[in-house]
């Protein structure tokens, strides 16, 4: 009993240095994003870090054209920035848990 115990918290500690692994990769991952008319463009890590915005001048004369742009544009990014990161971050956590009873149903 006491070695499937430790041979468990072995594994979960395996698990979460994957996990800190990913987490780390993901700030690598570049995700961009553009406005519908691509007047905006947006560059965003996985972990859902701003790296780059790119306006083109037509929108800086009207300025709720470019403020509702830029929300909806980062919107966007965010979203899939999230998508990315939760897929592989449940990834890397389902690949390193010991098989456990229900535990699949955790991360579909």
């Amino acid at each position: 009993m006491f070695g499937d115990m430790m041979g468990m918290m072995g594994k979960l500690k395996e698990t979460q240095k994957k996990v800190e692994e990913t987490k780390q990769r993901l700030n690598t991952i570049l995700i961009d994003e553009k406005s519908s008319d691509s007047t905006i463009k947006i560059t965003i890590t996985a972990n859902r870090t701003i790296k780059n915005i790119e306006i083109d001048e037509s929108l800086l004369k009207d300025k709720e054209q470019l403020e509702d742009y830029l929300v909806i544009t980062l919107n966007k990014a965010i979203e899939r920035a999230t998508q990315v990161n939760e897929t592989e971050l449940a990834a890397a956590a389902k690949d390193g848990l010991p098989n456990i009873p229900g535990l699949d149903s955790m991360f579909k």
